[in-house]
């Protein structure tokens, strides 16, 4: 995962797996990630944080010089719980704010665009500049930031909903349009409103948005129902969810599986034991699509998702995604919202999940000999 890393949107992603893994507490998921109303005072030499904070822009208007939009926005949250101890790295949260907010191009809804040059909406950037957006406003006991967050998620899906299924469309505008239902990016959504929805829930000043926060739910449950009535091929998603010559991977199954987790133990009754089934047999099946360094596939090509060869070499996204997955499986596991526990989740649930790197030694991320991603789901059927 990790050292496969080489763009923005996979450093922010690598980022919160690590951070959902080695330090949960600090994760929007752990049981009062708002102490007091606040962001949490965090070490800087923790693993997640470590690693993200060599590649954010400290003097810039966005975190990380990018050609998208909402790319290096994945890195928000870090920069905010980095912040607590440098206010440096505060400064640079609120200049990529200022930038998603004010100098952004918009859809002619409103939405804010994925791209800088001209008003495109994508669905990935649901888990790039939201989920920061969200964390941020809680940095500035911002009622108003965290509506503004969810009223972008809705225009978001205004646009990129497909009309006649629950899904959504994966790019819509002038440049790269790509109205397929693409499995990764339906994940993307999904998991960014997720962790949206965990922020304003978890955070006290936002205790009054119940109607905020049962939008968010009903937008999640819509991804997931597409994605369960898609079908499936081999026991994965296919990389585009309503093309039966398409082949089953698993990025797309590994993130959406996560979502369904998480949402079993945020509200069972709107996401019962069928959700949590379905995300168990695809958690099942992703155990025999891991080799002997980590890696999972097929996964789709993560720079061409229109690539009909699979990719095997290894995923960033499906790395992460494979993470996300068990972090999620972990704590739907220890809030007892399995209906029956068949694995046990202490028993190496996922091969070595990611190494415990040392944040001390020079570049440990960069080494791929020594550093490699080795994640995720295998002998878990005790």
């Amino acid at each position: 995962m990790v050292d496969k890393a080489s763009h923005s949107w996979e450093w922010g992603t690598a980022a919160e797996a690590l951070l959902e893994l080695h330090n949960p507490e600090l994760s929007v998921f752990g049981s009062n990630p708002f102490p007091g109303g606040k962001i949490p005072p965090a070490d800087p030499s923790t693993t997640a944080l470590a690693y993200a904070k060599q590649f954010i822009n400290r003097n810039s208007q966005t975190l990380v010089d990018d050609s998208a939009v909402g790319d290096p926005a994945s890195l928000g949250v870090s920069a905010v719980l980095l912040g607590q101890s440098d206010s440096v790295y505060i400064g640079a949260a609120e200049r990529e704010a200022d930038f998603l907010l004010n100098v952004a191009p918009r859809y002619s809804n409103g939405a804010i665009s994925h791209r800088p040059d001209v008003a495109e909406l994508w669905a990935d950037n649901m888990a790039m500049s939201f989920p920061f957006l969200a964390y941020l406003a809680v940095e500035q006991n911002s009622t108003s930031l965290m509506s503004t967050t969810v009223q972008q998620c809705g225009l978001q899906r205004q646009i990129l909903k497909s009309s006649n299924s629950l899904s959504w469309q994966h790019i819509i505008g002038p440049q790269s349009q790509d109205t397929g239902l693409w499995s990764t990016s339906n994940g993307w959504a999904g998991y960014g409103m997720v962790r949206v929805l965990h922020t304003l829930q978890k955070w006290s000043g936002s205790a009054s948005m119940t109607a905020e926060a049962a939008q968010l739910k009903s937008w999640i449950k819509e991804i997931l129902d597409g994605a369960m009535q898609a079908g499936s091929d081999g026991g994965l998603l296919r990389n585009y969810l309503n093309d039966a010559s398409w082949f089953g991977e698993i990025s797309g199954t590994a993130v959406l599986s996560a979502v369904a987790y998480r949402m079993a133990v945020n509200d069972p009754a709107m996401f019962p034991q069928s959700y949590v089934a379905w995300a168990d047999a695809n958690r099942r099946t992703l155990a025999t699509k891991q080799d002997g360094n980590g890696l999972f596939s097929p996964a789709v090509n993560p720079y061409d998702w229109h690539d009909r060869n699979k990719y095997t070499a290894g995923s960033p996204e499906g790395q992460a995604f494979a993470v996300y997955l068990y972090t999620a499986y972990r704590d739907c596991v220890n809030a007892g919202a399995l209906a029956v526990v068949t694995d046990n989740p202490a028993r190496a649930v996922f091969h070595q999940v990611v190494e415990d790197w040392a944040p001390a030694k020079p570049s440990p991320w960069l080494s791929p000999t020594q550093h490699a991603a080795h994640a995720l789901i295998g002998d878990i059927d005790a």
